[in-house]
């Protein structure tokens, strides 16, 4: 028998003026892709060996792991018996939330998850054809996992130290972490689960370095999973999060593989020791480039499930009074709740569209690259990084302003927006840290600039500068598309402020890299504004033409949550907008007056549009934000769960308060 809806909200869902499952369609790219999600959440709910009576946070950090990896062979299996091929070349790799059940299955994390995610992509995207043909059959034994970060090492990688020097005589590469600082430090399943690896080292051939390339590395026997000779590995401990991922360490001391075992699709090591050079240097982080892309949707997924709980919540939840004669009313009333929640709801979107046109972009790009056209590959690795970077930070940053939305409940587990807060703080730093990603971005804006002041063509995302210099300012205009020309203004102004500086401290006989460090924060600064008139322009185009497909109930939430996505920016860079725009005093308090407005609008909404996520009670895990809206019933059974609840008197009051007591009373 089903359980009794919150009245709450039974009344928001009325409310709602467009029709739900047509924006999940939206949201899925299509009723089929929605019918398969919601197949395959049938499919593995069915699987009882997958749910845990006793709540994971109550498990030791070992009893935690190998929960974990007994749930992440059954999920493996189910994810060959989807897809016709093995799962090294499988459909789940695109963007999308299909098997987005996952995430309710693992509070932390999969520790299959860089054996799914980046092993066997890096393989097809790195490999030779025959040795994808050797290494990517449907029953190979490998688990891998990818180390390229050091304990020393990190982002700077020219800095790694792990060595592959070529052997002649033997036709084997032997691999040594000459110090400490060279073991290989933070890969996901690298501690207990992986038995293979991608490593990234320095080639050495004939005392000469080649710089980094990667190499195929068993590290455990397949039979027994003992390490193997000449390789130390194990597990790093507890972190903040990702506590299923068993992250690990890594040494070599003499290993030996053969000399087939190094990536050689873009780059070869001839059996005499000839290297041959790639086409391009940058064709090693093709790997890295992808993980980034694919980032930017699960990140929109992570939240939407945070915006799910906070507006169920907030919807559910009654504090206080906005009149004295009046009930308390719904937190979701008050126009400063609204403020927190409606921008994480639009975010979410965003994110979701700028993923899918990055995936696109990085296809198209790809597929140059085959046909050995490298001209847009800057492009695709500029873009990738500051997207990467400032969605992840962004997001982060919403995940968190829904757990303060929820006040003091939002800090329990049992609310599940602690495991997404740290899911996403993660990514602000994996696969490139923030600053060094944002500084990336700056070395092709700067190129991009002195390209445009010598009238050269420019990208397509860039020729923004060029129209810029000519002085072709847009006149302020307080609409979308004024709005993202007046971030198109600053951006440029602000990558010649950085242009500028770097010139200046440059004819004052400073080194370059001196010079760059001295305008770090201008460049970063410039970066970050650039990324910010993307996100607006790419959302803004896509919400016009997914509007023009739609339904009208539904084109015009669409669009109140795509203007409120950029107003909002435009507020909160009000500061620029003044300094590098034709933008007015009057025109910001009429984008304060709009903003209002838009909020106001969204509110009836606000349930509907989370509602249109569709995602499951157990993909939420959440007590506060359940489909039903039974709050206060969920915290209390799942206190009930505690295994300091199991007895009404704990022993600890025998063995340490009572003898206390009885010591005080004498």
């Amino acid at each position: 028998m089903s359980k009794k809806i919150n009245e709450d909200l039974l009344k928001e869902r009325k409310k709602c003026t467009f029709d739900m499952q047509e924006l999940t369609h939206v949201i899925d790219c299509g009723e089929q892709n929605t019918m398969k999600r919601k197949f395959i959440d049938d499919y593995i709910l069915n699987i009882k060996e997958l749910w845990d009576d006793v709540p994971e946070e109550y498990l030791s950090h070992k009893e935690r792991y190998e929960n974990a990896i007994r749930k992440a062979f059954i999920i493996l299996r189910c994810l060959r018996e989807f897809n016709s091929s093995s799962m090294q070349v499988s459909e789940h790799r695109t963007p999308t939330n299909i098997y987005s059940i996952q995430d309710g299955i693992f509070r932390n994390v999969n520790p299959l998850l860089i054996h799914v995610g980046l092993f066997w992509s890096a393989i097809a995207a790195q490999a030779s054809a025959d040795q994808q043909a050797e290494w990517l059959k449907a029953d190979s034994k490998m688990i891998g996992t990818y180390a390229q970060t050091e304990l020393g090492h990190g982002s700077h990688l020219r800095g790694i130290e792990t060595t592959a020097t070529f052997d002649p005589e033997t036709d084997e590469f032997v691999l040594n972490t000459p110090k400490l600082t060279s073991y290989k430090w933070w890969p996901g399943g690298l501690g207990k689960t992986a038995n293979s690896c991608l490593v990234m080292a320095q080639l050495c051939i004939n005392g000469t370095c080649h710089g980094l390339h990667i190499f195929l590395v068993q590290i455990r026997d397949y039979d027994t999973h003992e390490p193997l000779p000449g390789i130390k590995v194990g597990e790093i401990g507890p972190k903040m999060g990702f506590n299923t991922a068993d992250n690990g360490f890594l040494g070599f001391d003499n290993c030996r593989i053969p000399r087939s075992n190094m990536l050689m699709k873009n780059v070869q090591v001839l059996r005499d020791g000839t290297y041959v050079k790639p086409k391009h240097n940058k064709l090693a982080y093709g790997s890295m480039v992808l993980t980034r892309v694919m980032l930017i949707t699960d990140l929109a997924n992570q939240l939407s499930r945070a915006a799910t709980i906070a507006v169920r919540y907030s919807a559910v939840r009654h504090q206080s009074q906005i009149k004295s004669d009046e009930p308390e009313c719904q937190i979701l009333d008050y126009v400063s709740q609204q403020h927190k929640l409606f921008i994480c709801l639009a975010s979410s979107h965003a994110f979701r569209v700028v993923g899918l046109w990055m995936w696109n972009t990085h296809r198209m790009v790809t597929a140059d690259i085959h046909q050995g056209n490298m001209e847009q590959l800057p492009e695709l690795h500029s873009l990738a990084c500051c997207l990467k970077a400032v969605c992840s930070r962004d997001a982060t940053s919403l995940v968190e302003q829904c757990r303060l939305a929820c006040g003091g409940h939002g800090y329990l587990l049992s609310s599940n927006l602690p495991q997404i807060y740290n899911y996403t703080a993660a990514a602000i730093t994996y696969e490139g840290e923030y600053t060094v990603l944002m500084l990336q971005t700056a070395r092709y804006l700067m190129k991009s600039w002195k390209n445009a002041l010598e009238h050269e063509p420019l990208p397509a995302n860039v020729a923004f500068l060029g129209a810029y210099i000519k002085r072709n300012y847009e006149q302020w205009q307080s609409s979308p598309e004024g709005i993202i020309n007046g971030f198109k203004d600053i951006a440029a102004g602000k990558i010649k402020t950085s242009y500028d500086t770097l010139q200046r401290h440059l004819r004052n006989g400073l080194d370059p890299e001196e010079a760059w460090n001295l305008s770090s924060i201008q460049l970063t600064d410039a970066s970050e504004v650039y990324t910010r008139s993307l996100l607006c322009e790419l959302f803004w185009r896509d919400t016009k033409q997914t509007c023009n497909t739609v339904s009208i109930n539904l084109a015009v939430v669409l669009e109140q949550l795509g203007e409120l996505y950029l107003v909002y920016w435009a507020l909160e860079k009000h500061g620029d907008l003044l300094l590098y725009s034709t933008i007015s005093r009057n025109d910001i308090e009429l984008l304060q007056s709009r903003y209002g407005e838009l909020l106001a609008l969204i509110r009836p909404n606000a349930v509907g549009l989370v509602d249109a996520f569709d995602i499951r009670d157990e993909v939420l895990s959440s007590t506060l934000g359940a489909y039903d809206g039974r709050v206060y019933e969920r915290m209390m059974e799942e206190a009930s769960k505690s295994p300091l609840n199991a007895e009404v008197v704990n022993e600890s009051f025998r063995k340490y308060i009572r003898p206390v007591l009885l010591k005080n009373k004498m």
